[in-house]
């Protein structure tokens, strides 16, 4: 029986979604709550490969399961046996035979969280990027509003990504805050690796006055990864959702 789960974590304790031989990952943990649960050894499929630090809040995978559960019961059980893990399967449902997480998506929707103060983080430390000055919120909606459509996104692409072209399609990006704090997000089927990130941290750059709106359509349209303000740290990001 194939499942589709619907999961939330915190991945500051690990280096990101995918299973790794030297690190801890999201991936691995259910793996193991799975054989806990029902003494097989499978294979979780997660929608995306989250960086080392990114988080979740509606990360989506399926896992194939020869016991049938209903589908409650699982999300509970999966629970029990993956404490003390930050992570929760907040729901689960049978899938169709055909489902994947990763291949049947057709939108992943991301959101940047952003404090500007200039005291230290305590409670938040790792949830969310802080920056030590107010940023120009208009500005930064005007450079994000020069990222949508089809473009090659090579300037916002990581140096390792290993997709197959920098071609991609952004269908929504937002800019929302004020003085205390600023919210980006962003939606399209599928992104490159880092490219919330680097959109974010040139995005920045545009608040603080080092970047005008003009510089970011220019730097997109050179496709010169030299052209991309600083990256962005994974505490702000997560992943809100995944559309099927």
């Amino acid at each position: 029986m194939r499942y589709k789960l619907t999961l939330e974590y915190d991945g500051r304790p690990y280096s990101g979604w995918q299973r790794l031989p030297d690190g801890p990952s999201v991936q691995g943990a259910l793996e193991d709550a799975v054989e806990k649960l029902t003494g097989v050894r499978s294979d979780v499929f997660g929608s995306g490969r989250t960086d080392a630090g990114v988080h979740a809040t509606g990360q989506v995978a399926h896992v194939d399961i020869e016991k049938v559960f209903e589908p409650q019961r699982l999300a509970d059980a999966l629970n029990a046996h993956i404490r003390p893990h930050p992570i929760s399967v907040l729901g689960a449902q049978i899938a169709a035979e055909d489902f994947h997480a990763r291949f049947s998506a057709k939108r992943r929707v991301y959101r940047y969280d952003v404090i500007c103060r200039r005291a230290p983080l305590t409670l938040q430390r790792g949830l969310i990027w802080r920056v030590g000055r107010s940023l120009d919120v208009a500005a930064m909606q005007d450079a994000a509003s020069r990222l949508l459509g089809k473009h090659d996104f090579t300037t916002f692409r990581y140096v390792h990504c290993q997709a197959k072209s920098p071609v991609k399609t952004l269908d929504v990006a937002t800019v929302q805050g004020d003085a205390s704090g600023v919210s980006f997000g962003f939606e399209a089927q599928s992104f490159l690796h880092r490219q919330v990130r680097s959109m974010v941290g040139t995005l920045v750059e545009v608040g603080l006055g080092a970047m005008t709106p003009d510089d970011v359509a220019a730097a997109l349209a050179s496709a010169d990864r030299a052209r991309c303000g600083p990256v962005a740290p994974a505490d702000g990001l997560y992943l809100v959702r995944v559309d099927y």
